[in-house]
């Protein structure tokens, strides 16, 4: 019997997920890795002449590796349709619907803590682990299990983390979110893991390893560019300024590639999937102030019905800004301090008390920047 009890680490083969093995090897759990087949590299229509990613061969066997050095079990679990049926689709038909999805956060909430907790269970684990850069401690005086930024603020991954629900953060440890990149690289040198020290990060889609996402598009809906056919470059007043290949194959705040003379800048300001219409405007026309969240999680409390001062943001490279945010029902309203360019449905906003997560919600509506009460009030923010 360990003296902190079994724990199941998902093991993606990368340096963040082997160490995290090792630490809690070395924290005196006993360790389980499993490595999770989510998708299939014959099928992405990609040919780079190597894979790449959490589900190469490569990859198993480099976390393989990690667990037969160490002396602990190791498994590989196919759930490509599981993954399929919540991320892939999903991930497809917001873009149908004129909206610009993350299939990481989708990921997390639906498939990997669901998955690693159902197998964690079967195999009678008492908490599972993964190699995310943030940190979740227990509220006594809240009750409530709390996410917060990892002290990497480079690194931290708490943004696609906010759908977790309470009972998963329960049984969930993060050993990274008190280091930094270069300490981890370091601690994977030093315990013999060298050539994953020296490892890449993996940026791209895992099922879209080249980033096209475009190409994957059309892969997956046959005739998709007959379908959505061509369509109207609009500015805000309706003038037709040129003609698009069709909507999904455009994002809120794109520049490049419109294929546009208008004298000045252009951006995609707005994507109309009914009409196949894309409304584009010089920059400023991307500001918005008020967004509304649908599909929230309540994170480091239990309701939001007062407004609150938090910091919000809106996509994961954001820096996050000063907001008020409350809750009506099942939705979370967020009023800026200051407009905000390209806020876009699909994505997710979260929102922050100072390193804390508060809620996060998938971005329904985008509301035109106006003097409402609570944007006069979000003002006093800034």
């Amino acid at each position: 019997m360990s003296r902190h009890g079994r724990v199941l680490v998902a093991m993606s083969g990368g340096v963040d997920s082997s160490v995290t093995a090792a630490l809690l090897h070395e924290q005196g759990y006993e360790v389980v890795g499993i490595t999770m087949k989510t998708w299939d590299y014959t099928s992405s229509g990609v040919r780079t002449g190597k894979e790449v990613g959490c589900c190469s061969l490569e990859s198993m066997n480099d976390a393989r590796a990690v667990a037969v050095r160490l002396g602990f079990p190791h498994f590989i679990v196919d759930i490509r349709e599981e993954f399929g049926d919540w991320v892939i689709e999903r991930f497809t038909e917001e873009y149908l619907a004129g909206r610009t999805p993350n299939p990481c956060i989708l990921c997390n909430t639906h498939i990997k803590w669901a998955a690693l907790l159902r197998r964690a269970d079967r195999l009678g684990c008492d908490y599972i682990a993964t190699g995310h850069y943030a940190r979740i401690r227990y509220d006594e005086s809240l009750g409530r299990y709390v996410i917060s930024r990892g002290r990497d603020l480079n690194k931290d991954q708490s943004y696609v983390l906010w759908g977790i629900a309470q009972e998963h953060l329960a049984r969930t440890l993060l050993p990274l979110g008190d280091y930094t990149k270069p300490e981890i690289r370091r601690m994977a040198a030093e315990m013999g893991f060298e050539r994953l020290a020296q490892k890449p990060d993996s940026y791209e889609i895992c099922f879209i390893p080249d980033n096209d996402y475009r190409r994957f598009l059309r892969q997956r809906v046959p005739d998709l560019d007959r379908k959505v056919g061509p369509g109207k470059f609009v500015l805000k007043d309706g003038t037709v300024v040129g003609t698009h290949r069709g909507y999904p194959f455009y994002t809120i705040g794109q520049r490049h590639g419109l294929g546009l003379a208008l004298g000045y800048p252009a951006y995609v300001t707005h994507i109309d999937s009914e009409t196949n219409t894309i409304t584009v405007g010089p920059r400023e026309e991307l500001l918005r102030q008020r967004l509304v969240a649908r599909q929230i999680n309540l994170v480091k409390y239990p309701d939001l019905r007062e407004e609150r001062p938090a910091i919000g943001k809106i996509r994961y490279k954001d820096e996050g800004a000063p907001c008020l945010v409350w809750q009506e029902g099942d939705a979370l309203h967020v009023a800026f301090a200051e407009p905000r360019p390209a806020i876009t449905p699909g994505q997710a906003v979260v929102l922050y008390e100072g390193d804390d997560v508060l809620a996060g919600g998938w971005i329904h509506e985008v509301l035109d920047t106006e003097d409402t009460p609570a944007t006069a009030a979000a003002k006093n923010l800034s």
